[in-house]
């Protein structure tokens, strides 16, 4: 039986959910060095909350509310900024209280926007990055249970099925079936572990690469370097078919390229994520190459500039 409370959430819910997904599929032929070769992404910027994170943060707050979970409590969770906003964003709409622990580094742009959203947020160490930020919240929720509930999007199941039931299905009627790799960054792993596994059902001849920064210190926000790092409990390895790596210095060049010969101005971690679907595409003479980019220049201010005009 649906609680009270998800009951009493039902008709925001279903607003919502008309907002997030759905995002355009945009071939980026300037890449595709090879005429039998056809290179597209995901512009994840395209819906409610400007980032890939919106489609995680709604399936997640269903979740808790369907089940009651949340019984009067503030929602918390650690981020490195744009899940935080994609939850502020539902929040609002729901006028459920959020409280945030975000990296102390994150772009002033995005604790702006927190800020705005109403969002509690607690900064946390610059240099122990989302795994501290992990630790501040669980400790919080320790100490406190009656006042929060930390949700945990790097070990909660809903995170890789927004991506099963929605993204993997998305890029597969929109390539007609025609995908041939699928590459994806490891942050969180929930976009990569839900379409990887969804499309690998679909079609188990599709190659399914994982990438990676190239070093444990690198400029792409929610990007994880996994060997230096805490896994996610969500993340299946089993579903990497290859690993990549792209290092910053690729993700800028890639940015200004982009700019320039698409008009698209992208935040540096899409445009890691495009330099590595890239550098697969190159590597064959015939397929189609699909990737996600999480979202665009809106909430990195200065950075931008810098990278731009370098």
């Amino acid at each position: 039986m649906t609680s009270p409370a998800f009951g009493s959430h039902t008709a925001a819910l279903e607003q919502l959910e008309a907002l997030v997904g759905n995002t355009p599929l945009h071939r980026f032929d300037c890449l595709s060095e090879s005429p039998g070769v056809a290179v597209y992404a995901k512009l994840e910027w395209l819906q409610l909350g400007g980032s890939v994170k919106a489609r995680a943060a709604l399936a997640i707050i269903q979740a808790t509310l369907k089940s009651n979970a949340l019984g009067g409590r503030r929602l918390l969770d650690a981020s490195s900024g744009n899940t935080g906003i994609a939850y502020g964003t539902i929040c609002a709409a729901l006028g459920v209280p959020m409280t945030l622990c975000l990296p102390e580094n994150a772009s002033s742009s995005r604790k702006t926007i927190l800020k705005g959203l109403g969002v509690d947020v607690v900064l946390t160490s610059p240099y122990e990055g989302t795994d501290g930020a992990q630790e501040v919240a669980r400790k919080m929720a320790q100490a406190e249970p009656e006042r929060y509930l930390y949700v945990d999007q790097y070990n909660h199941p809903a995170n890789a099925l927004a991506h099963y039931n929605g993204t993997a299905l998305e890029i597969w009627e929109q390539t007609r079936g025609e995908i041939t790799h699928f590459v994806s960054p490891l942050g969180t792993t929930g976009t990569f572990t839900g379409t990887a596994r969804k499309l690998g059902e679909l079609n188990d001849r599709i190659e399914r690469v994982a990438l990676q920064p190239a070093s444990a210190l690198h400029g792409m926000e929610g990007w994880k370097h996994l060997e230096t790092a805490q896994v996610p409990g969500i993340y299946d390895h089993s579903l990497v078919d290859r690993h990549a790596s792209v290092s910053t210095e690729q993700a800028y060049a890639m940015l200004r390229r982009i700019a320039r010969e698409e008009g698209i101005i992208l935040s540096p971690s899409a445009a890691a994520s495009l330099a590595g679907a890239a550098a697969v595409a190159a590597e064959l003479e015939h397929g189609v190459v699909v990737t996600v980019l999480a979202d665009d220049a809106a909430k990195y201010g200065d950075v931008i500039s810098q990278i731009l005009t370098a």
